[in-house]
């Protein structure tokens, strides 16, 4: 029995030790890469406020991360003013509109300016759930001008490519799909 008695005793007695470190201790760690968002066209929900000559209506599009972590968007970087919309018969943009092309539609961003990749803040931030996916109407964020030709009568638009996102990963919690947003001037 002496000898459980002494090996509880040593026992008890090592956990109290005080240890330091050695010079030179570390440990680990390592981020997460980044993939680039996806933004592409999409036909439901549709757009309610739909183009006229001189007029602003709806761009509706899917926003994808593929990151292991939410994303959250607060800003989009616009192409030139000059920079128009392709025009297609349907809402699958798979057949070109006659007479409505992406050098005479007339249809570009609203509040697109003269330099490409202008920045635009939007509205409400929106949040893209880790490896998910979001659609988002954008109100009032396409524009078609006074001169465009009458062939763009009738005819779904496929917005030229933003030139960026201002965008932050990390923890938030994620906007419900469908939302509405819109950036400002």
């Amino acid at each position: 029995m002496l000898g459980m008695a002494l090996v509880g005793g040593g026992a008890y007695a090592a956990t109290n030790w005080v240890v330091s470190l050695s010079a030179g201790s570390s440990a680990e760690g390592q981020s997460a890469t980044i993939a680039n968002l996806t933004i592409s066209a999409v036909a439901s929900p549709s757009a309610t406020n739909l183009l006229f000559p001189g007029g602003n209506g709806d761009v509706v599009a899917t926003i994808t991360n593929p990151n292991p972590y939410p994303v959250t968007i607060t800003g989009v970087n616009l192409p030139t003013n000059t920079t128009y919309a392709g025009g297609f018969t349907t809402s699958a943009l798979s057949t070109a509109q006659t007479g409505c092309s992406s050098s005479t539609s007339d249809v570009n961003w609203n509040y697109s300016t003269a330099t490409s990749g202008s920045a635009h803040t939007l509205t409400t931030p929106l949040t893209v759930a880790a490896n998910g996916s979001l659609t988002v109407t954008f109100t009032n964020d396409a524009s078609m001008t006074a001169a465009a030709p009458a062939a763009c009568a009738a005819t779904f638009f496929s917005m030229a490519s933003l030139t960026g996102v201002v965008a932050t990963g990390g923890a938030a919690t994620p906007t419900t799909s469908p939302a509405t947003d819109a950036w400002t001037s």
